[in-house]
């Protein structure tokens, strides 16, 4: 451990050949330890001795992540036989649970540590012999639960060894993934939904500093960002404040950054802007182009924020699970992990010259390195995309907003409805999304018209209908005390802190398990449902889920009645409201909840509900535009 790649003079470097160029993976690391022992094995077997076996116990990322795929293809080239016995028992990925929702320990558990280590783990078998086969085949299985070291050691007892195991076809589709996949060819027939785009979709930002360039206090992070564009404040005196930016970071010297950056900008009110931190979590931001100030400040990114424009959020393949929906959106600057493992933002305009192609524009903006005006703004479609809406009759989209937005719009709509994640689950996971489009020019405005719809939920600074929708779900998420009494926000009631969050390494909101109470719905709340849903109990028990909850600030402060799908609903990874919760800690936050802090978990608490109650539609709509895809030109492959 710490060796370089230099010192091992590019030992594993062959596993990153092409990952750029020819499959587009951007962000990688394949230098854990567990890999160069692969590498190894590999020089020792295939390339030295021509026969043998490697049997490893390591981390099990390489069978199916998507950074790997240069090495699974090695792999497959150089040996005849693979067994790859998964053991799942991870952390961040399944959450130490089965597929059921039983417990899921690592097979590295001890009596002290009853869950093990945090890293899922697999037994990788390559043969390569002398004699080679024609085809190397691959063969998986899983273990799963708390007796899955007995069931290891069972297996060892079978009489058909090959029997016990499910063949794997690993293939370009996939890539050559080693985990049984369930792609269904007409979802390899859908675009991309980058295929849409122009240009490249950009990652959010990233800061790394400690959260210094970040607050949920927009007055406290403007003294901050005064005191630090100041020049009448010395080094000296500025550090003397301890605001953040004064500590050493990543790629970061704090003296030599600000010296910097008192010679090229003064603050600017205008750089104060709102920020997409986490699904349903909105702060603030000071935003500079200035390097290092941010670790990644994405200026590309920035140039698109505009008043007007809108982004939609994906990521580049799944990193946990349950994952929810891969999708968000916003109109503001996001960040770089509002989905996991890294999302990319795609907006739906570009900022640029007029009578220029995309590309051209886009040189222009960089050298002018300013934001032109609004009515400059062309469509973020690409020509595959402009040509399948020029033959549904649609006006030009560099002239019409609304048709620049369609696209984008059905998107989001495809992307929540359950029917479309589930039925392409596998697809989904590897990749980024793959997305139907409607044949008809009905069909795609009503498909639009929901994403339109979803995203004035997403948007929780969007008043727009979604005012009119909540107010039918006044018993949602109801503020209330434990013993029917009123709540003192000067007395600390609304102060978090029965474990929803806490500090881990290096800083990191880490979260905890918190305190909730299961219950069934009260008769009241249940007719409340019926009346303003038009749907029956056994429809929103559907929906919703057969129980509810009460969350808990504290011992006397809670959220009534939080619905079984709306507390568990996720985004990109993050168990929504949980998540929020994590880092409103009073040990993190550092001061009680306001009452407009505790309406916003009651405002989000009801956009869910929203959502879930529009899934019978979404899901409509999914299937009518299965039915009648239009045929995207070359998609297989993209």
């Amino acid at each position: 451990a710490g060796t370089s790649p230099a010192e091992e003079e590019g030992l594993v470097e062959v596993y990153k050949e092409g990952l750029i160029k020819d499959w587009g993976i951007k962000k990688f690391n394949l230098d854990d330890l567990y890999v160069r022992f692969f590498r190894l094995a590999e020089r020792c077997i295939p390339e030295q001795t021509g026969q043998g076996v490697v049997c490893y116990i390591s981390n099990f990322s390489y069978l199916s992540d998507p950074s790997f795929v240069v090495m699974r293809q090695r792999f497959l080239q150089e040996f005849d036989r693979l067994y790859f016995d998964c053991l799942n028992g991870d952390s961040r990925e399944t959450g130490k649970v089965t597929p059921d929702g039983k417990p899921d320990p690592s097979v590295f558990f001890t009596q002290y540590n009853k869950a093990g280590i945090r890293v899922g783990t697999a037994i990788g078998l390559m043969v390569r012999k002398n004699k080679r086969d024609k085809k190397s085949t691959v063969h998986f299985r899983h273990f799963w639960g708390v007796n899955k070291n007995q069931a290891i050691l069972d297996s060892l007892n079978h009489n058909d060894f090959n029997a016990s195991y499910q063949q794997v076809n690993p293939s370009y589709d996939n890539r050559f993934a080693f985990v049984p996949l369930k792609i269904d060819n007409h979802y390899l027939k859908w675009a991309k939904v980058t295929d849409f785009c122009a240009i490249p979709p950009s990652n959010g930002l990233m800061e790394k500093r400690g959260g210094a360039l970040i607050d949920i206090d927009r007055n406290a992070l403007e003294q901050r960002m005064q005191a630090y564009f100041n020049p009448d404040l010395d080094w000296d005196d500025y550090k003397a404040l301890n605001y953040g930016l004064m500590k050493s970071q990543a790629r970061f010297d704090p003296k030599l950054t600000r010296r910097k950056a008192l010679l090229q900008e003064s603050y600017s009110k205008n750089c104060l802007v709102r920020y997409s931190v986490r699904p349903f979590d909105l702060r603030w931001c000071y935003y500079t182009g200035i390097r290092p100030i941010w670790n990644e400040p994405r200026p590309q990114l920035w140039k698109q924020c505009w008043q007007g424009n809108k982004f939609l959020l994906t990521r580049f393949s799944a990193a946990k699970y349950p994952e929810g929906t891969p999708f968000y959106f916003t109109p503001f600057l996001s960040d770089d992990h509002l989905l996991t493992p890294d999302a990319v933002a795609i907006p739906f305009q570009l900022m640029n010259g007029d009578k220029l192609k995309a590309q051209e524009r886009l040189i222009l903006l960089e050298m002018l390195g300013e934001k032109p005006e609004v009515d400059q703004a062309i469509a973020n479609l690409s020509p595959n995309a402009r040509q399948y809406l020029a033959d549904l009759q649609f006006p030009n989209p560099d002239e019409d907003g609304e048709t620049a937005s369609l696209i984008w719009y059905h998107a989001l709509a495809i992307g929540y409805s359950p029917l479309y994640l589930t039925e392409n689950a596998d697809g989904i996971r590897q990749d980024f999304p793959r997305i139907p489009l409607p044949n008809s020019k009905e069909l795609l405005l009503n498909s639009a018209r929901l994403g339109q719809q979803l995203s004035q939920l997403l948007d929780t600074e969007n008043p727009n209908l979604v005012n009119q929708s909540l107010t039918k779900l006044k018993q949602i998420a109801v503020i209330s005390h434990v013993n029917n009494q009123q709540l003192n926000p000067d007395a600390g009631d609304l102060s978090v802190n029965v474990g929803w969050g806490h500090s881990g390494k290096q800083g990191v909101t880490m979260p905890g398990k918190g305190k909730l109470v299961e219950r069934a719905f009260s008769e009241t709340e249940l007719t409340h449902f019926q009346q303003n849903s038009q749907l029956n109990s056994e429809q929103i028990y559907q929906l919703l889920g057969n129980v509810t909850y009460d969350i808990y600030l504290n011992e006397i402060a809670y959220w009534k009645n939080i619905p079984q799908r709306v507390w568990g609903y996720t985004i990109g990874g993050y168990q929504v409201i949980k998540k929020w919760l994590s880092y409103r800690e009073m040990s993190l936050l550092g001061r009680p909840l306001t009452l407009e802090e505790v309406r916003e978990v009651q405002d989000m608490a009801r956009r869910i509900t929203t959502i879930l109650l529009l899934e019978p539609e979404l899901n409509a709509n999914y299937e009518a535009i299965k039915q009648a895809t239009f045929s995207w030109p070359n998609s297989s492959h993209t």
